[in-house]
């Protein structure tokens, strides 16, 4: 039986290589078959999209207001009121402290929020002895969210504030959350030649929690409905850009454009109609007038 089962995978690796050997030699004979100056190319076509043009960067969620609370005595924590994820309002005691005077009785001394949001973190457990430098826990207000980015210097003349920005964390991969600049440093970093700007992302459904690594688009430029083609059919050359079409006979044809919008994907063109064939493959030594055969 084992050498059954050996026989039968050798086979099953004989015929994999027969297979891969296969598509290896159409590919040399498509090729072979081409006369020695013609060029095999691939082609799509110019298409209508929305585009938009963007600075991606990278940064950290913080909610828009944090703050640590601390007592104003030390003794003993006597009570936590509240617990992770409770809505607190300014002023409401969130814990209370113990003091500890020997021969002397106090009334509990309370610890009150100093912002309305919700308790993010409690740091004390009941009965730790505590100072006015102990933390006993963090308020957040996540209704909005800040995310802070560095931007480098030659982009610094590209970003304003209000300017439109896109959010994406790890925990939804498939959902963009809308933003806007709402505070750009008014300085470049000596040392890494960055400025700090924030943007600010509204969090009404919670979603976006404080320490989420988040990546972050800040809008250039975008434009509906512009016509486009994919950003490797452009060629920039003598200070012009074009692009190289089929054209009758089985020769390329050399088409000046001109170009907008540019993202990783697609450039945005005029110069050619919608739905014509643009080359994308084969370009590389391709002159007006060489002749092509169109790979499907």
């Amino acid at each position: 039986m084992k050498n059954i089962n050996s026989g039968i995978f050798i086979l099953a690796l004989a015929a994999a290589a027969a297979l891969a050997a296969g598509c290896r030699d159409k590919e040399a004979d498509a090729l072979n078959s081409l006369e020695k100056d013609r060029f095999l190319v691939k082609t799509e076509k110019a298409q209508t999209r929305n585009l938009e043009e963007y600075i991606l960067l990278t940064g950290s969620v913080k909610a828009l207001d944090e703050a640590t609370l601390y007592p104003r005595t030390s003794g003993k924590l006597l009570r936590n009121l509240l617990r992770e994820g409770d809505p607190v309002k300014k002023d409401e005691t969130v814990a209370l402290i113990e003091r500890d005077e020997p021969g002397v009785v106090y009334e509990p001394a309370p610890v009150p929020a100093t912002l309305t949001g919700v308790i993010a973190r409690v740091y004390q457990d009941v009965g730790a002895n505590v100072t006015p430098q102990t933390p006993i826990a963090m308020v957040v207000n996540q209704g909005m969210v800040r995310v802070a980015v560095d931007v480098p210097e030659k982009y610094v003349g590209k970003v304003f504030k209000d300017q439109r920005a896109r959010i994406k964390v790890d925990a939804f991969p498939d959902r963009y959350f809308s933003g806007s600049v709402y505070r750009v440093s008014p300085v470049v970093d000596s040392r890494s030649r960055n400025t700090m700007v924030e943007v600010l992302v509204d969090n009404i459904d919670g979603q976006l929690k404080s320490g989420m690594f988040a990546e972050v688009r800040l809008i250039v430029a975008s434009r509906g409905s512009a016509l486009s083609v994919p950003a490797g059919a452009v060629v920039s050359q003598d200070g012009g850009d074009f692009v190289f079409a089929p054209a009758e006979g089985g020769l390329a044809a050399r088409v000046p454009v001109k170009t907008g919008i540019k993202t990783s994907e697609f450039t945005q063109i005029s110069g050619v109609k919608e739905g014509a064939d643009v080359i994308t493959f084969g370009l590389y030594g391709l002159k007006d007038g060489s002749k092509i055969k169109v790979q499907n």
